[in-house]
């Protein structure tokens, strides 16, 4: 009863507390917002107060303005001069009266009041014959202005003006002063009510901790004896449910097993070590239509029919039930269909010492299906490689004699031609005919160049001099110069880098064979003009572009005809680049041109 009675009294008496509590609570919010209204409302009437003093002071420097504007104005002789000053003029007495206006009546759009001081009321009823008389003056000035005449009137208006506008600067000076104290007057009243505010929230807090956080402390200090005491009876009772303890740990790390198979694979199963399943995944029992309670089998007639396959997998059980085993293995399903799997074999204990298998699968047939299809693919690809390497060849076997039977007709047809001349121009000179001998001297003179010219252009075809002796930068240069003179094309070299080191002299031959071919490609096939070489590098890099001017050609479409002659040749061109090394990027749009870059390494 006594017990009853106590706890009654608690209840009573945290009741208290907590109403204590919520009344303390609702103070402080409630100074708080009241607190932050009257702040808020504050510094609201002060932004107007700062416009104000602003706009106010404003008004002293445009009465300065008006003034400044109407003596201009007054000596101002220019029409077109006059016109723009007069505009100013009204623009000024326009802002100037809207301001006025504003100040003293208020305005919304502002946030100016309405309502004044009585002050500030009597120093705008002072001023206002001074502004009064400013406006009807202006006014009047301006019209004068506008009607040509009266100027000596004009002079008189503009010294009454001038006189009312020192009295006008002088009051508004005034209003100015007023309204920065009035503006003083709230900001030292908000000052106050803050402090005021302030003393009164820690006065609130103060009361709280006196009468709710001291006796709130003292019942948690109880209560925490008491969670104490309890917390001893809990420990007694603990050591009474030890049994229950352990069958619950058996049960958790049974739990654990079956959930790590679950989270790491959908196919699991658990196998004693004779074979013989203890529990099989539904996934895993789906995939090889096995229906657990329809049938006993084992594990190994679980995963195939064919008794080849079953005694592999009951060989892999008994030698591997110890220390677990992880491999592929191929089997036959009951729909005699190859079924790969990455099987992983662990041996746990689950209670009581006893062991068992626990086998994680993993359907790998989609993956090996695509590995061998990928064998097979690189297999044709081989196959594709070597004939086209076969097909290079021939072609390479057959440039190289179409090369040697054009430089020996060029030699028979040009060069021997020319020799055979010159050997019958010189059987027939008579040297006692002196006239006909000098012409024919003069000939065998010019058949002579022409003999060296082609001699040059043979032996240049077949290796520039300037490559072995000066490298890559000259040979190109002196090839689009011979080209340029033998072809009539306008074929210029450009070296922007000013690359001027020598490479190795495989990577050099093959980097003017490939620059020939490709200006040649321009001037054969591609009717070109003109023609640009140019040449840049950089530390890892070296460029060699050719752009011309010519008609142009489909990539994709000449890349897709192996067996035609530019088809051919592109793929020649892209064989050397890669015997260097290097990579090449051809770009062209029918009827407008195309560029080769070869892209070698330095």
């Amino acid at each position: 009863m006594k017990k009853e009675i106590k706890e009654s009294i608690d209840t009573i008496t945290f009741k208290k507390l907590r109403r204590f509590y919520l009344f303390a609570l609702l103070t402080i919010a409630v100074t708080v917002i009241l607190s932050q209204l009257l702040v808020q409302y504050n510094l609201k009437s002060q932004l107007s107060d700062s416009r104000i003093i602003n706009i106010s002071g404003k008004q002293r420097m445009l009465s300065q303005k008006l003034a400044k504007e109407i003596l201009i104005l007054n000596f101002t002789t220019d029409s077109v001069q006059k016109s723009k000053e007069i505009i100013c003029l009204n623009e000024t007495l326009s802002f100037w009266k809207f301001n006025h206006f504003a100040l003293q009546n208020g305005n919304d759009s502002l946030g100016f009041p309405r309502n004044k001081s009585a002050e500030l009321t009597e120093l705008f009823e002072n001023i206002n014959p001074n502004f009064d008389c400013i406006i009807s003056l202006t006014t009047l000035f301006l019209e004068n202005l506008t009607r040509k005449e009266n100027q000596d009137k004009n002079q008189k208006l503009v010294q009454t003006i001038l006189e009312n506008e020192s009295i006008f600067l002088s009051k508004m000076n005034q209003i100015v002063s007023e309204y920065d104290q009035e503006a003083l007057r709230k900001v030292t009243l908000q000052r106050k009510m803050e402090f005021a505010i302030l003393l009164f929230t820690l006065l609130v807090l103060l009361l709280e901790f006196l009468f709710i956080f001291k006796p709130t402390n003292n019942k948690v200090e109880k209560l925490i004896f008491k969670l104490l005491s309890s917390e001893r009876k809990a420990l007694k009772l603990a050591q009474d449910t030890e049994i229950i303890s352990e069958i619950k740990e058996n049960s958790v790390k049974e739990l654990k097993s079956l959930n790590y198979a679950m989270e790491n694979t959908l196919l699991y199963c658990r196998v004693s070590p004779n074979g013989s399943i203890i529990h099989i995944g539904e996934k895993f029992s789906k995939l090889l239509q096995y229906n657990p309670f329809l049938s006993d089998k084992t594990f190994a007639q679980v995963l195939t029919p064919l008794e080849k396959e079953q005694n592999i997998i009951n060989q892999i059980i008994l030698e591997k039930q110890r220390t677990g085993w992880q491999g592929e293995i191929n089997i036959t399903t009951r729909n005699e269909q190859s079924l790969w799997l990455d099987l992983s074999m662990v041996s746990v204990t689950i209670k009581n010492y006893e062991s068992e298998l626990l086998i994680i699968c993993f359907d790998i047939t989609e993956r090996k299906r695509a590995e061998q299809e990928v064998d097979r693919l690189n297999a044709e690809n081989i196959t594709d490689k070597i004939n086209q390497q076969k097909i290079i060849s021939s072609k390479i076997v057959e440039n190289q004699e179409n090369e040697q039977n054009r430089i020996a007709k060029e030699i028979h047809d040009g060069i021997g031609q020319m020799l055979t001349g010159l050997k019958f121009s010189l059987e027939s000179i008579d040297l006692n005919d002196k006239e006909k001998a000098g012409q024919k001297i003069e000939y065998l003179k010019k058949l002579s160049l022409d003999i060296i010219k082609g001699v040059r252009t043979a032996t240049f075809n077949l290796m520039p001099p300037e490559l072995s002796d000066h490298g890559i930068v000259s040979s190109l240069a002196k090839l689009t110069q011979e080209l340029s003179k033998l072809t009539g094309k306008n074929i210029l070299f450009y070296n922007k880098t000013d690359f001027d080191k020598r490479l190795d002299s495989l990577v050099e031959i093959n980097m003017y064979r490939l620059t020939q071919e490709a200006i040649n490609n321009a001037i054969k096939y591609a009717d070109s003009t003109h023609i640009i070489v140019q040449l840049s590098h950089s530390n890892k890099l070296l460029s060699i572009t050719i752009d011309d001017n010519g008609k142009g050609f489909e990539v994709s479409s000449v890349e897709n005809k192996r067996n035609s002659e530019s088809g051919m040749g592109l793929l020649f061109m892209k064989e050397r680049i890669q015997y260097i090394n290097g990579r090449v990027f051809i770009n062209s749009i029918p009827n407008e041109g195309t560029r080769i870059t070869f892209n070698i390494p330095i």
